[in-house]
């Protein structure tokens, strides 16, 4: 189940764990990535944390927890190689993993169509 946040955060749900990252949408708005600082595996975050800053030619941004959640995994090759992050930000350009604490929290995430629809009104920059 694919899920998006206000935030341009998306969440790929599978069973009690979630892939996070950020939208295509989001590394646009960005430009090129040159940076990553992941979080540590093993840390907790609650929905709405700042949990990763990704820095760009333009600025550096948080990245927010979609959920509750610890972190089970995250993604080193973005580490290594920033540019993952435009060239598929929901691919290989993943950020992190996460076990999910509260699945009552990916009601109040958008589906792909509600996405859609708040990008679609979203001022370009």
């Amino acid at each position: 189940m694919l899920k998006f946040t206000s935030d341009h955060e998306w969440i790929l749900v599978e069973n009690d764990s979630a892939t996070v990252g950020i939208t295509q949408y989001a590394q646009e708005q960005l430009g090129d990535v040159v940076f990553v600082d992941l979080p540590k595996s093993g840390a907790s975050f609650e929905a709405g944390a700042a949990a990763v800053v990704v820095e760009s030619v333009k600025a550096a941004s948080d990245v927010y927890s979609p959920i509750t959640g610890e972190i089970v995994d995250v993604n080193q090759e973005v580490a290594d190689n920033p540019s993952l992050v435009n060239s598929d930000p929901m691919g290989k350009g993943w950020l992190f993993k996460m076990k999910i604490a509260d699945q009552s929290q990916l009601d109040k995430l958008m589906d792909e169509q509600a996405y859609r629809a708040l990008i679609a009104g979203a001022p370009h920059a």
